[in-house]
């Protein structure tokens, strides 16, 4: 049974899935492509490596994972932000770094 708070949780890790695809749709395809599909967004880099970002939604979490590196991102209602478990940043900052790191240049999202 999905209660209001999963509906809710959904709805804004949709939307912050959403407009991450958006920005990074706007990078080149020869350094990035990124599909979202059923609640995971996919980021492929040119050199053969991935980022996943998933929604955990019995959790009510944004999980995100880079090579052997693992974050987990719960929203705050009043900043709207998603921020990291283990106070290690917000999801848009740690997100862009990991994108700056694999493209050589600096990258905010």
């Amino acid at each position: 049974m999905v209660t209001a708070g999963d509906s809710q949780f959904l709805q804004h890790a949709d939307a912050c899935m959403k407009e991450l695809l958006a920005k990074l749709d706007g990078f080149d395809p020869d350094e990035l492509e990124a599909d979202l599909a059923g609640g995971v967004l996919r980021i492929a880099f040119a050199d053969g490596r991935n980022c996943i970002l998933n929604r955990q939604a019995a959790a009510h979490q944004i999980w995100l994972a880079e090579g052997a590196s693992a974050w987990h991102f719960v929203r705050s209602a009043e900043s709207n932000a998603w921020t990291d478990t283990k106070g290690r940043g917000d999801l848009r900052q740690i997100l862009g770094e990991i994108v700056g790191r694999r493209l050589g240049r600096s990258v905010r999202l």
